[in-house]
């Protein structure tokens, strides 16, 4: 026989007035203000710190074009509207660069997108809505690959694989400082798989030769952080990344330098270059230090030397590193830790699926 049970009553609490104030003046208490939703000067440029100073710089770019045309067509490019992001990205489908003689292709539109948002947010403005200039740069993306436009295809640095480094290395005097400063870059870049940028960053006390090698302290400025790569000793003295690094080092001693930049600027007469001056004042790196351009030329102009063909930059090491490595059949994991990416990095995945190419190409032996 089933029983229901009785049913008691339910006991309703009516707070009393004083209860509701009290929870009516807490809630006062955490209501956000003007002040939560703005960054001080210093945080402001605490923020900007944290971008890589490459970005920074084509952003600063990208934006001040920006802003300029809002100026010539009435608009005001802080905060943007919806409608004015559409506008821009329509007229940079059409603009001719005084640079190249065309439009601008669909990844430096992306970038000018970025930069707006990036932008507004470093100057506490809530970024425009981009969905209408999306669909916009969609458009131009399939217009460009209908007509079969060059712009249409992502450039790509040509990777820097070992029968191409060879080759690059066969055009260098390795026995002036000049050649010798080139062969250490070129084969420290490709066993580190460092970015131009960490390369040229590397001080003399960053390397340390061991007996199996070279341990060099990286820093990888995607994921933030110092690593310790391992560089072992090459099969072939002409291509050994410890031998180029060692021949170095010896050079910058007997020139006196034993602390500082490992890549220093080297003048026409094959020394280690004075400080820059413009104006009377110092310019550029106290001590020599290569840019990140000046070494991605070096890279480029050895190619051609070379009689390379194809877009030589200075990823090309780095690129060339992932590819080869892959094709060795190194895993994943091992490559992209030697290499400082980060976890499930698309572009390293995108290096890997080139050397998988012909290698595991899902067509052989069907």
């Amino acid at each position: 026989m089933n029983e229901t049970a009785p049913r008691t009553a339910e006991l309703v609490v009516i707070p009393s007035t004083e209860t509701v104030a009290a929870h009516a003046q807490t809630a006062a208490m955490f209501v956000h203000t003007d002040a939560d939703y703005h960054l001080s000067a210093a945080a402001q440029e605490a923020v900007a710190a944290g971008m890589p100073a490459s970005t920074l710089r084509a952003y600063t770019k990208d934006w001040n074009a920006f802003a300029a045309w809002c100026a010539s067509t009435g608009r005001i490019a802080l905060p943007a509207t919806p409608e004015t992001v559409a506008e821009y990205v329509t007229h940079l489908t059409t603009a001719i660069s005084p640079r190249t003689g065309k439009p601008l292709g669909p990844a430096s539109i992306d970038r000018a997108l970025a930069s707006i948002t990036t932008w507004h947010g470093f100057n506490d403005k809530t970024p425009p809505q981009t969905k209408g200039a999306r669909r916009v740069l969609a458009g131009y993306k399939a217009k460009l690959a209908m007509t079969h436009s060059a712009q249409a295809k992502t450039r790509k640095a040509e990777p820097a694989v070992p029968d191409a480094l060879r080759s690059m290395l066969a055009t260098l005097d390795r026995s002036i400082l000049a050649g010798m400063r080139n062969a250490a870059l070129l084969l420290l870049g490709y066993a580190t798989a460092a970015r131009i940028s960490e390369l040229v960053a590397l001080n003399l006390d960053d390397v340390r030769e061991t007996e199996d090698g070279l341990l060099v302290n990286v820093y990888r400025s995607k994921v933030k952080m110092f690593t310790e790569t391992a560089v072992p000793y090459g099969k072939l003295p002409s291509t050994c990344p410890v031998r180029a690094v060692r021949a170095l080092l010896v050079a910058m001693a007997a020139a006196e330098r034993t602390s500082g930049p490992l890549f220093v600027r080297v003048d026409r007469h094959g020394k280690i270059a004075a400080p820059m001056t413009r104006g009377g004042r110092p310019i550029g790196d106290l001590e020599g230090r290569m840019t990140p351009k000046a070494a991605a030329d070096v890279v480029t102009n050895v190619a051609e030397a070379a009689g390379l063909e194809g877009s030589w930059t200075g990823h090309s090491l780095r690129r060339g590193f992932a590819t080869a490595a892959r094709r060795d059949g190194a895993s994943l994991e091992r490559i992209g830790r030697h290499g400082g990416w980060k976890d499930g990095s698309t572009a390293l995945l995108g290096y890997l699926e080139e050397g998988d190419r012909w290698t595991n190409n899902p067509v052989a032996g069907l």
